[in-house]
This record gives C-alpha cells, sequence and structure tokens, in this order.
C-alpha cells in the first residue's frame, strides 16, 4: 500500500462535497487501505477522511486504538444529546478549538465488503464520526469553534 498526502488549509478541495461510492471496486478498496496506512503513519491521528488525501469520495478510516473501521457513504442517523469536546484535524496543523458536539451518534455505513452497518460511538467516537462526515460535506472543525486554544 501507499502514503498518501495529506492536504493542508487551503486546499480548496478540503471544501468540497464528496461524491457518494457506487461500486466498491478494486481503487476504492485500494484507497481504504492506503488512508490506513497514512493514519497509522502520521502523529496524533484517530481518523482521516478521503478528502483530506484528495480524493472526493465519502470514505472514513478510524482508529482509535481497537483497530481499523472503515466507512463507505457514512450518514449520522440518530444524535443525542451534547458534549464539550476539544479538537485538531491533520489538515489544520498546530490548530486546537473548542465546540459542541452530540454526546451520542448512530452512524449508517457500509463497510469494505458492502455490507451496511450501524456504528453508535459516545463520546470521543461520536466526536470523531462527526469531524470526519463534516471532512466528507466541506466542513471543518474551525467552522464551528466557539473558542480557539493557544498553545
Amino acid at each position: 500500500m501507499a502514503l498518501r498526502n495529506i492536504r493542508i488549509f487551503g486546499d480548496n478541495i478540503l471544501r468540497k462535497k464528496s461524491r457518494q461510492i457506487e461500486n466498491i471496486d478494486d481503487r476504492v478498496l485500494t484507497l481504504l487501505k492506503d488512508m490506513a496506512d497514512t493514519l497509522h503513519n502520521t502523529e496524533n491521528g484517530a481518523a482521516l477522511a478521503a478528502p483530506q488525501v484528495g480524493i472526493l469520495k465519502r470514505a472514513i478510516v478510524i482508529d482509535m486504538g481497537q483497530g481499523i473501521i472503515y466507512l463507505i457513504n457514512p450518514e449520522i442517523v440518530e444524535t443525542e444529546g451534547k458534549q464539550k469536546v476539544v479538537e485538531g484535524c491533520l489538515s489544520i496543523p498546530n490548530k486546537w478549538g473548542k465546540l459542541i458536539r452530540p454526546k451520542k451518534v448512530k452512524v449508517k455505513a457500509l463497510n469494505e465488503k458492502g455490507q451496511e452497518f450501524i456504528i453508535t460511538g459516545e463520546g470521543d467516537l461520536a466526536k470523531c464520526l462527526c469531524h470526519e462526515i463534516d471532512h466528507l460535506d466541506g466542513i471543518l472543525f474551525i467552522d464551528k469553534v466557539t473558542e480557539f486554544i493557544e498553545e
């Protein structure tokens, strides 16, 4: 697999809406594996969305320490509560901010085999799911920040 370059704030692709994946073929599987390799070879990252590596497809990889989760065409189907969180982003290096995210989310997606599944995330996983799905719609965490944190 290959490591992909992570696009940095200012790159127009980060503000574009990603397209649905119609067919999970070898190109999509290669993209997912490359995204996972890129994530694992980047410091301080828990997840990566396809636009962050320059591909406008609705694909996300997450690894928060329990193994890789692949999400194709993810959509939030339910939210519950609110939580104050601190976020950063691999595409916006050295920038951190406070914002409000749902405390719990339910997301419907396809896995790498094309099987539909539901993932329920609470706390940090809920934050991560929302952050990455925002990327697919050209939304960055800085758009939702209530207060930036100075280093």
